[in-house]
């Protein structure tokens, strides 16, 4: 399994591994605009042997209060079924935090399942009296610093890029 930058190529690979992971399109469409906004800060992609795209993750810039402190925020993340439960996922998360680290990102923040996202280390964001834009269900939203004390002295409202608005 080879996991790498996406590619201008990937892209009709990427929307129907989207189209096909989840229930609508949404998901398949946000991408789609983020790419076209110069929204996406990071988008990996994982191939099997025949090179195939399987596994897809894109980061994306979030703001809290209204600052751009280089945060991401992790969505979506998807992998074709017949890879699910082989750790493919979680490859391509970690390669993500590795990259974003690398180049300066000291944070992510994710919307899903607490227990899935925290086996990656992230916390339910209130233990740091930060919040989402959106009315979500206590626990669900979650942060991850990636560089030492990056929530020291920081709190607030999390906003996702407006795209995210539309789903």
């Amino acid at each position: 399994m080879l996991i790498r930058t996406e590619a201008p190529a990937d892209i009709l690979a990427v929307d129907r591994l989207l189209k096909s992971t989840f229930e609508t399109e949404a998901e398949a469409n946000l991408v789609m605009r983020l790419r076209e906004n110069g929204r996406r800060t990071l988008s990996l992609v994982a191939c099997n042997d025949d090179g195939e795209v399987v596994g897809y993750v894109l980061f994306s810039p979030v703001t809290l209060d209204g600052s751009d402190l280089n945060w991401q925020g992790l969505a979506p993340l998807a992998v074709d079924e017949q890879y699910r439960n082989q750790g493919l996922a979680a490859e391509l998360v970690k390669e993500g935090f590795a990259a974003l680290y690398e180049f300066g990102y000291p944070a992510c923040v994710v919307l899903g399942d607490p227990a899935y996202y925290g086996r990656f280390g992230f916390i339910d964001s209130e233990q740091h009296q930060m919040r989402c834009q959106w009315d979500v269900p206590q626990g669900a939203f979650q942060v991850l610093a990636l560089a030492e004390d990056e929530f020291d002295q920081r709190s607030g409202l999390i906003e996702y890029s407006p795209e995210f608005s539309d789903l």
